[in-house]
């Protein structure tokens, strides 16, 4: 069933779940499920208008230390990374995206 979804949910799948990496990555304690993500796709055309916005209505705290295009900048260097490592990798191949398995990335208490 997993192999027969378009291929268009398996790139944005690969994308929001390397943002998801790049969170974990910068120390941030944030996940992006589908229905946010989704949201997010309508609020921007591109990356760091989206998480821009995001900024802007769920974390506005950072904003008092952090100028959000500069932090928007950061995540989408890092999801960019690991989304291209994905990809590399043959991400597509596996139709699955683990961003625990990204290089770097450490789980457990």
């Amino acid at each position: 069933m997993i192999d027969e979804l378009p291929i268009q949910y398996w790139n944005s799948e690969t994308e929001r779940n390397a943002y998801n990496a790049a969170f974990y990555e910068l120390g941030f304690r944030w996940h992006w499920d589908r229905e946010i993500y989704c949201q997010l796709l309508r609020e921007g055309h591109d990356g760091i208008e989206r998480v821009s916005h995001y900024l802007n209505t769920h974390q506005p705290h950072l904003l008092r230390a952090y100028d959000a295009k500069f932090l928007a900048e950061v995540i989408e260097q890092k999801k960019e990374e690991h989304q291209k490592r994905e990809l590399d990798s043959g991400a597509m191949k596996r139709r699955y995206f683990n961003w625990a398995e990204t290089r770097g990335a450490e789980l457990g208490a």
